[in-house]
């Protein structure tokens, strides 16, 4: 995930033989599927290639041609971070993507400053989120100041307080280890104990970094699995996805890539309209 210093995402060196990395020069074939219009990449064994997110450190020169050229659905935005921080890029560029056909969604990187009240206000006061905003909450170590590296109960009054003023739960970005209580990032920095099944944040749909050809899930999510994987990340224009791919995404600098699990038309409809409402 792209953060306001640094990208906390490392780069894993591996390739995969059925996903395209974030600048992958390979066009995967349009779908036809019946009232959707616009380019649709195919589903591959994973699932849906088709979504990206991004922050002010990623520049965007046109999202027409992300979303025409390369068959990109839909776009995560960073809108906040901590308590009193809003990303600069996030309200001029979210009626862009829109007006591209994009979807758009807002994700907020936690932190140990604020409570998890004060921040998913802030959020929601930069967002000011529609029925078909997706919303998610970035719940991961924060490396450069583990000090500073969101606990479980403020990510808990987060999620809580965004169902009860949107009735949506957010997605939750986190990673495998780190969810299941072991000391996780570079910083080496874990939960007191792993999330568990009673906790409202275990509600909430997932979305799993994790670079390896086969996604780990955390317990807590074991019997629901994955709604979005984070299989590439980017923490610098020089530095793309996997470290193997020969050119950026159209209309990118770079870019985080993410699988959908599932086919457009079920990814338009999660996005429109179901996103969080039957956790």
């Amino acid at each position: 995930m792209i953060t306001r210093r640094r990208a906390l995402v490392g780069l894993a060196g591996l390739t995969m033989p059925t996903l395209a990395g974030c600048g992958s020069g390979r066009q995967q074939a349009a779908s036809s599927s019946p009232g959707l219009s616009g380019n649709y990449p195919s589903t591959t064994r994973a699932g849906l290639d088709a979504v990206i997110d991004i922050s002010h450190n990623v520049t965007v020169t046109d999202f027409n041609a992300v979303r025409r050229k390369s068959n990109i659905m839909a776009v995560l935005h960073k809108a906040t971070e901590g308590g009193d921080w809003v990303d600069p890029s996030y309200g001029p560029r979210r009626p862009q993507a829109e007006a591209a056909g994009l979807l758009w969604g807002a994700y907020h990187f936690g932190t140990r400053q604020f409570t998890g009240v004060q921040q998913a206000k802030i959020f929601l006061a930069a967002v000011r989120p529609t029925p078909t905003t997706l919303l998610a909450l970035d719940f991961e170590p924060n490396d450069p100041n583990p000090r500073n590296t969101m606990t479980l109960l403020q990510a808990e009054a987060f999620v809580l307080t965004v169902q009860q003023a949107t009735g949506r739960l957010p997605l939750l970005y986190t990673r495998s280890g780190f969810a299941d209580g072991k000391l996780s990032g570079r910083s080496r920095v874990g939960l007191r104990e792993p999330i568990s099944q009673r906790s409202i944040v275990s509600r909430c749909d997932l979305w799993l970094a994790d670079y390896r050809d086969e996604p780990q899930v955390p317990m807590a999510w074991a019997d629901r699995g994955w709604r979005l994987w984070q299989y590439a990340g980017d923490d610098s224009e020089d530095k793309a996805a996997y470290g193997t791919v020969p050119r950026s995404i159209a209309g990118v600098s770079h870019c985080d890539r993410n699988v959908f699990n599932g086919d457009a038309a079920a990814l338009q409809r999660y996005w429109l309209g179901g996103a969080g409402r039957a956790s």
